[in-house]
């Protein structure tokens, strides 16, 4: 299965491959003009099986592949890891027409892409999302981007992968906690544009739950044909896109807050389904797509506030959280963004202008 979308007159694929092996790049390379050479990133937490696999099919297609392991933990999203991808490219000699396949979650992609789009100015980008939260969201969309000062996403730019393979070898296995926190985005999706996810996502927990592979396909290619609607027309941000940050603007400012150790008490899938349900609180309290966006969250067992990930309500944690809002990237003047859910499928983009309505959403949301 394939799923074709056009950005500026350039024709981009998303690859769904079902078989248990690893993905045919070679197909889609066949179909570009590249030079044979490959710098293959791996997050090396994955699953050492589909790799090896992948390694060996991509040489056995004649490919000169260089690999690359990385570690792609949310501490390393950063300056360090973005050079170690270029001096690597540099070291090796890669020209433009050289492929730089990424294999890994968001760290891995946005790190990757931006290293893509940096080196000679833009070389040949593919991309394996090994994460549910990768694979419902941060792989389509072209978003690039590094942590600079303990701000999210500081510093990045735009650049799409020309080719995005799902594998179901890899969906097979991603830990149960990560697979689940990746339901948020995809809840995302369904709210901000297409009521038959919710549906999906309701009635249907089961086959979510057990992994069944045409359900999931058809869930996650919604999920992508809703990003797709909202980026195409607006790839740098300005206006309806916007509109996927649901959620985004108070689960930033939670990732952002703790500290240390404390970082890893939280996927990001987890912090967007409580930001999600800070967002609502802020524009219209206990609405019913609060409660709606709650009984999802109930369903597939994943976190409505920071107690129940065992993170301690306290003066400072509260403060840092109300502070890191205003550092959100998409704050025009002196007021922070966020996504008001007025029904499924009808969102807009309001200003949080109430600072005392922000720290009682955060006292009574998140904790």
């Amino acid at each position: 299965m394939i799923l074709n979308y056009n950005i500026n007159k350039l024709n981009f694929k998303v690859t769904f491959c079902s078989n248990k092996e690893s993905p045919d790049i070679f197909k889609a390379l066949s179909k570009l003009y590249c030079d044979k050479k490959m710098l293959l990133i791996i997050d090396k937490k994955l699953n050492t099986k589909f790799t090896k696999y992948l390694f060996k099919d991509l040489k056995k297609c004649g490919l000169k592949v260089t690999l690359l392991k990385v570690d792609g933990s949310k501490f390393n999203k950063n300056q360090k890891l973005l050079f170690r991808i270029i001096d690597k490219l540099i070291e090796k000699k890669f020209s433009k027409k050289s492929v730089l396949l990424s294999c890994g979650g968001g760290v891995v992609g946005d790190v990757s892409a931006l290293a893509s789009s940096l080196y000679l100015r833009g070389m040949i980008y593919f991309h394996i999302p090994t994460t549910m939260t990768a694979i419902v969201d941060s792989c389509l969309g072209g978003k690039t981007g590094i942590n600079y000062k303990n701000i999210i996403n500081s510093v990045g730019n735009y650049y799409h992968s020309q080719n995005v393979f799902i594998s179901r070898n890899v969906i097979e296995h991603i830990p149960n906690r990560e697979f689940l926190s990746g339901v948020p985005e995809i809840i995302k999706c369904g709210m901000i544009n297409n009521n038959k996810i919710i549906l999906m996502l309701k009635k249907q927990r089961d086959k979510c739950i057990q992994r069944n592979y045409d359900f999931l396909f058809k869930l996650i290619k919604l999920a992508l044909k809703t990003k797709i609607k909202f980026f195409k027309n607006d790839v740098y941000e300005q206006s309806q896109r916007l509109n996927l940050n649901f959620g985004h603007t108070f689960a930033h400012a939670i990732e952002m807050s703790l500290k240390g150790k404390k970082t890893d008490l939280i996927r990001h899938g987890e912090a967007v389904g409580i930001g999600m349900l800070c967002e609502i609180y802020y524009s219209e309290e206990k609405s019913a797509i609060f409660h709606k966006i709650k009984e999802i969250l109930r369903l597939y067992n994943l976190p409505e506030n920071l107690l129940s990930l065992k993170i301690k309500k306290d003066n400072g944690i509260k403060k840092r959280i109300f502070n890191n809002i205003f550092l959100d990237k998409k704050k025009i003047g002196k007021y922070p963004r966020i996504i008001k859910i007025n029904k499924i499928g009808k969102s807009k983009i309001i200003e949080m202008k109430n600072n005392k309505k922000i720290k009682d959403t955060i006292n009574k949301v998140l904790f």
